[in-house]
C-alpha cells in the first residue's frame, strides 16, 4: 500500500483524487492544497501547502513517507518540481522542467515542431510591438495572437480585425497583461477544422494513448468571446476513428517523443497535444501541454475503468505501451459552472446549494475546482467553480444527464454554457 500526494487545487486534481482513492494500491491520498471536493473523498486529506511551494511539498513528502507524487498544474512542472523531487529520491509523475518547456514557452514549442517536422500553423515570434503590428498588416486576417508563456489558458486571442490585433499586441507586449508571459508573443496562421484533445502517458520512448476528448475554450455559447481555461468537455470524440488515430500517432505523437529524445530531454508524464483536424482529416498541433487538460480530465476519469495509480506506476517500470487499458463504453460530458464575470474579475464567497442532493445519483459526479468548505457549507472560491460530469449511452444522453444535474445546483452569479457537446 502506498501514500500518494496530488499537487494542485482544481477540477483535474479532484478527478485524480477521486480515482486514486478507489485504488487498492493506495492507503492515503494527500492533496496540496486541494479544494472542498477533494477533502470529501475517501482516503483523502487536504494539506495546506501551495502547489508552488516545492520545498515545503518535499519536506511534507519525506515526513509522511510519500511514495508517489502526481502533479496536476503546469506552473510547478515548468518551475522544476519533478527535478527537485527526483533529487530527493521521491517518484514524481510529470516531466522535468526541460520537457515542460513544451508548454512553458510557445516559442520553444513552435521551434521544436519546426525542427522535428511536426505539422503546425505557420508563425513568427515578436518582442517588439511595432514589428508585430507591421507583420499583422502584411498578412491575411484572422490571425492568432498568443502569449509566449503560461497564462492559464487565457493568453490566446483570435484577431479578426486590425483594431483587435493592435489592441491585443499592446496589451500583451507593452502593458504586459500576463506579466513576463506576454513580453514575447507568437502570431500564427488561423487554422480551420475540428479541435481535438489527444493525451498520452509517456515514459521516455514508450507511450499509451488515452481516451479522446474535446474541450470548449471560449466563455460564450457558439464558441465566441474570451478564451478561458475551458468551459466543458466530452469524451470520446465521435469523428475519431482507427484511421485518424493511427495518423495522429504517426505524424504527431511519435515524432514528438522521438524529438524530445533526440534533443536529450527525458519525458515521463502526461503529454497533451491540442490538435486541429482539417477537412482532409490531417492533424496540426495548436499547442502542447505537459499535463492532463482541465476540464478534459473529468469526463476521461469518469470513463476510465483501469486503476490510474497502477498505470502511473507502470510508467516508472518501463512497459506502459503494453498496458491493457479499459474504458467505459459510455460517453461522458462535463459542464463547467463558473462565477459571473470569469475569465475577468468575479466575486467569490457565494454559498452553493444543491450539491448534496446529487451525491448519490448514478453516473453523475460533480468535480470541484474553485470551492472551499466552512462548517459543512460549500462556497465559491474561484472563477471555474464546479464541473458537473455525467455518463450516458451516447453523447445526447450524457448531455441530458449533465444539464439536468446542472440545474439542481445554485449560487448567486452561477454561469455556464448551454451548448457543451453540440
Amino acid at each position: 500500500m502506498i501514500n500518494v500526494l496530488i499537487v494542485g487545487s482544481g477540477g483535474r486534481e479532484h478527478a485524480f483524487t477521486w480515482k486514486a482513492s478507489q485504488s487498492d494500491l493506495v492507503e492515503n491520498v494527500f492533496v496540496a492544497p486541494g479544494n472542498a471536493g477533494t477533502s470529501l473523498e475517501q482516503k483523502a486529506e487536504n494539506i495546506d501547502i501551495s502547489a508552488s511551494d516545492i520545498d515545503a511539498l518535499i519536506s511534507f513528502s519525506k515526513k509522511e513517507n510519500i511514495d508517489l507524487v502526481i502533479v496536476g498544474p503546469e506552473d510547478p512542472l515548468v518551475n522544476g518540481i519533478t527535478d527537485k523531487f527526483k533529487k530527493a529520491g521521491i517518484k514524481c509523475f510529470g516531466p522535468e522542467s526541460a520537457g515542460a518547456q513544451l508548454e512553458g514557452s510557445k516559442d520553444f514549442a513552435k521551434a521544436f515542431m519546426k525542427r522535428h517536422n511536426i505539422p503546425t500553423a505557420g508563425y513568427e515570434s515578436f518582442t517588439n510591438a511595432y514589428k508585430a503590428k507591421k507583420y499583422i498588416q502584411e498578412n491575411k486576417l484572422p490571425l492568432v495572437i498568443k502569449a509566449d508563456g503560461l497564462a492559464a489558458g487565457k493568453g490566446v486571442v483570435i484577431a479578426e480585425d486590425y483594431e483587435t490585433a493592435n489592441k491585443t499586441i499592446d496589451q500583451f507586449i507593452s502593458e504586459t497583461k500576463f506579466g513576463d508571459a506576454s513580453k514575447k508573443i507568437i502570431i500564427e496562421d488561423f487554422l480551420v477544422g475540428q479541435e481535438l484533445s489527444y493525451i498520452v502517458m509517456v515514459d521516455g520512448s514508450e507511450y499509451l494513448p488515452l481516451a479522446t476528448s474535446q474541450d470548449h475554450k471560449t466563455i460564450g455559447e457558439g464558441d465566441v468571446g474570451l478564451n478561458t481555461g475551458g468551459m466543458g468537455a466530452y469524451s470520446p470524440v465521435p469523428f475519431v476513428n482507427d484511421e485518424l488515430d493511427i495518423i495522429i500517432n504517426k505524424e504527431v505523437i511519435e515524432p514528438t517523443i522521438r524529438g524530445l529524445s533526440d534533443d536529450g530531454i527525458s519525458f515521463r508524464g502526461f503529454l497533451y497535444a491540442g490538435l486541429m483536424i482539417d477537412s482532409n482529416r490531417k492533424p496540426k498541433v495548436l499547442e502542447y501541454n505537459c499535463r492532463f487538460g482541465d476540464p478534459e480530465t473529468q469526463p476521461i476519469m469518469l470513463r476510465l475503468k483501469s486503476d490510474l495509480i497502477d498505470m502511473i506506476q507502470t510508467c516508472f517500470s518501463g512497459s506502459i505501451s503494453d498496458y491493457e487499458i479499459e474504458w467505459d463504453n459510455k460517453s461522458a460530458m462535463g459542464v463547467i459552472l463558473a462565477s459571473a464575470g470569469y475569465p475577468e474579475s468575479y466575486e467569490t464567497g457565494k454559498k452553493i446549494s444543491g450539491l448534496y442532493e446529487l451525491s448519490n445519483i448514478d453516473d453523475v459526479k460533480v468535480f470541484h475546482s474553485g470551492t472551499c468548505i466552512e462548517n459543512k457549507d460549500i462556497f465559491t472560491n474561484g472563477g471555474r467553480v464546479l464541473c458537473v460530469t455525467a455518463l450516458g449511452n451516447d453523447l445526447n444522453l450524457s448531455n441530458e444527464k449533465a444539464y439536468s444535474a446542472v440545474k439542481k445546483i445554485n449560487w448567486d452569479g452561477k454561469y455556464y454554457r448551454n451548448d457543451i457537446g453540440f
